[in-house]
């Protein structure tokens, strides 16, 4: 490979350590990437392995007897602009040595385990760093529980889509529904007794199993999940028992225990990597096969991004972009540009525009004729012409 990601450990050898690396690759596997895409260096190692030119993200193991190590190498890649993410164990303050303190930090426990991981992946671009979940749910049967976890997920930095709370006042309801979802990376989905007897609630699944989103469908205690609801080979159901709820009450106002308010929080964290990775390969697999009626010859790299050489020497990336291209979509793309040692390049933002709002299609061709010649989006539609040309 042309470069590596660098993880570099810190602090104390706690045995958390490498429960964390071995999450990593987990995910590395989940996201269908190789294992060596991230290269991880101990401080031992620094001196030797670390490179200054390659994207970098570090992690200090606190210790509970405030005996730190490694703190010269910390500061030194403070110097260097290098984020780190301090992980204590009883307090920020005994645990984390000051010259971390002005930085956000993570409680270890099993449950933070998958969120530490997509920290480091979102560090590295691997994982988007806008987290979006959509709740999808019937006012009638689960209203309570949908607000608590809409609370819990914004408590834990989800940008979270709640109908009631979402969708300001004088916006075309569907419409912004429908744009929301195509732009969330998992959605929780609270299977209700009469949740698809709902025609809106049905149109909601239909739509998350054609875009393959990944879904943590939460299936209420005695209600059996029906034919329609394993259509989507990306739904991840949980039953439910009426242990899971407050004083067993399973009504619209009902709430969930704490414990199950975590479960639902961790298997979130846990869906969107397999979630992103589906979704790319479904947008990859239509592009090359596009590409190859028009007898255009792309590449699928290692970092799962297209490239293509053209016969006058040009090269084109293309990059599979999830939900609406954003500026930070564009910053991406110059890392990726950079790390493929490209010099002269363009970069095609490859999107899948169904059910995105006409108002930002058109805000995203006004961005393509009036900014950045080398970076530009390319919306599905529009595929088959762009590989069409000569």
């Amino acid at each position: 490979m042309k470069y590596k990601y660098q993880l570099i450990t810190l602090g104390s050898n706690v045995p958390e350590r490498q429960i964390i690396i071995d999450q990593i690759r987990v995910e590395l596997w989940n996201l269908k990437l190789p294992e060596e895409f991230i290269k991880v260096i101990p401080a031992s190692s620094i001196e030797d392995e670390y490179k200054g030119n390659q994207p970098a993200f570090a992690l200090y193991f606190g210790d509970t007897s405030s005996d730190f190590k490694d703190l010269d190498v910390t500061q030194r890649l403070l110097k260097d602009g290098t984020m780190i993410l301090p992980i204590f164990y009883d307090s920020f303050e005994n645990d984390i040595p000051c010259v971390l303190e002005n930085q956000n930090a993570v409680k270890y426990s099993e449950n933070e385990l998958n969120r530490i991981t997509n920290v480091v992946l979102e560090a590295f671009e691997l994982l988007r760093s806008t987290r979006k979940v959509f709740i999808s749910y019937r006012r009638a049967e689960s209203t309570g529980v949908a607000i608590q976890l809409y609370e819990a997920l914004e408590s834990y930095n989800f940008d979270v889509f709640l109908d009631t709370h979402s969708i300001q006042k004088g916006e075309p309801f569907q419409d912004e529904l429908w744009h929301r979802m195509t732009d969330c990376d998992v959605i929780v989905l609270l299977n209700t007794p009469g949740f698809l007897e709902s025609h809106w609630c049905k149109e909601e699944f239909a739509e998350a199993s054609a875009k393959q989103i990944g879904i943590v469908q939460l299936v209420w205690p005695n209600h059996q999940i029906k034919d329609i609801d394993k259509s989507s080979y990306i739904s991840y159901p949980i039953q439910l028992t009426e242990d899971d709820f407050f004083n067993k009450e399973l009504d619209s106002k009902g709430r969930f225990i704490e414990a199950m308010v975590e479960r639902v929080l961790t298997e979130v964290e846990s869906v969107r990597a397999r979630n992103l990775a589906a979704r790319q390969d479904n947008l990859v697999t239509e592009f090359r096969n596009i590409a190859g009626k028009n007898k255009r010859k792309v590449t699928v790299q290692p970092e799962k991004i297209l490239t293509e050489d053209l016969p006058n020497g040009e090269h084109i990336i293309y990059i599979p972009t999830i939900g609406i291209p954003q500026s930070t979509s564009c910053q991406s793309a110059e890392i990726k540009k950079e790390l493929m040692g490209y010099d002269e390049v363009s970069i095609r933002l490859i999107y899948d525009d169904l059910r995105i709002r006409d108002k930002w299609l058109k805000h995203l061709e006004w961005l393509n004729d009036n900014f950045r010649k080398d970076i530009k989006t390319l919306k599905k539609q529009d595929f088959e012409l762009w590989l069409q040309k000569a």
